[in-house]
Order: C-alpha cells, then sequence, then structure tokens
C-alpha cells in the first residue's frame, strides 16, 4: 500500500466525503477546512466569510488501488467548477472550489487537468477552480464526519445532496467499495 492525501473544495463538504468514502482505495476522507488566516476555525466562524478558509475534504487514499488524477476527474464531476465562490444556493468564500496540493507532483497534475478541461471545453463557462499549497488542514466538527451517510433524511440532503450522489454512484459504480 502506498498512502498517500489529497485536499478539494467544492461546496458543502457534506457530499463530497460521502462521495470520496465510497470509493475502492480511499481509505478516509475528512471534513475540514483549509486556505484561511484563523487558527482553528469552527463551522460557524467560516460560515462568516472572515476567516478565509473554505470547505473542504482531505482524502487519504493507497495509490496502488486509486490515483491522483483519477481523484481529480471525480472531484471535477461533483460539483461546478465554474461557480465563483459558491455551488447552487451555497453562497461564500467558503463554498469556492479549489485544489489544495500536498507536493509538487499533485500542483503539476491539478493545473495540468484544468488545462485539458478547458481546451475540451467541457464546461461552458470558465473553470475558476484555484490551485493552491496546502495550508493547514483543520478537522471539521465531529457531527460533519460522515454527516450524508447518518443523515440521508434531512432535507438539504435530501434536496441537494442525494440526487448528486445517487448520479455519482451510478456513473462510477465500478469504482464503488461494495
Amino acid at each position: 500500500m502506498k498512502q498517500t492525501q489529497a485536499t478539494f473544495a467544492g461546496g458543502c463538504f457534506w457530499c463530497i466525503e460521502a462521495a470520496f468514502n465510497s470509493l475502492k482505495g480511499v481509505i478516509n476522507a475528512t471534513s475540514g477546512y483549509c486556505g484561511g488566516a484563523t487558527v482553528d476555525p469552527t463551522y460557524e466562524s467560516i460560515c462568516t466569510g472572515q476567516t478565509g478558509h473554505a470547505e473542504v475534504v482531505q482524502v487519504s487514499f493507497d495509490e496502488t488501488i486509486i490515483s491522483y488524477q483519477d481523484l481529480l476527474a471525480l472531484f471535477f464531476t461533483l460539483h461546478d467548477a465554474t461557480q465563483l465562490n459558491r455551488q447552487g444556493n451555497d453562497i461564500g468564500t467558503q463554498y469556492r472550489s479549489a485544489v489544495f496540493y500536498h507536493n509538487e507532483q499533485q500542483q503539476k497534475q491539478a493545473e495540468a487537468y484544468i488545462k485539458v478541461l478547458t481546451t475540451d471545453a467541457v464546461f461552458e463557462k470558465p473553470i475558476v477552480t484555484t490551485v493552491t499549497p496546502l495550508a493547514t488542514f483543520y478537522v471539521a466538527e465531529s457531527y460533519h464526519q460522515g454527516y450524508y451517510l447518518q443523515n440521508p433524511n434531512q432535507g438539504y440532503c435530501a434536496m441537494v445532496i442525494s440526487p448528486k450522489f445517487n448520479k455519482f454512484k451510478t456513473k462510477y459504480k465500478n469504482m464503488l467499495k461494495s
């Protein structure tokens, strides 16, 4: 096993975390905060938009089973990379699209992948996803971990996350844990 990490911000972390945790080769996907100046941010503080943090998911994965390139591809199907500081009705810098790279290789892969998506005109609008060095990752409060899978009938989960997650599971069924 060759374990490494990747960190992605793509709107509400509940959906991103559930999707990554369902994949073969993912050891754990953890919801958290990254990219801001405040030390030890809380959910309440990042929701003010004043901390500079984004809701992120840090993915620990086995590179012998799933590659960073695969994670990038999946990440760009899980959110709208053309929406600046929002995902649907979730508005604010905490919902921005970002790849927080852990090393130079991840940086180059993320930048190259975005270039291919742009060249191939995969999206109708310009991609606004930033590629930024990983700063401190703060684990989100325990009630956020596995939130969607524990609360699929909660209003936001049922209306917003379930359709995206079900589409993801159908499209990538061969990559899902059994």
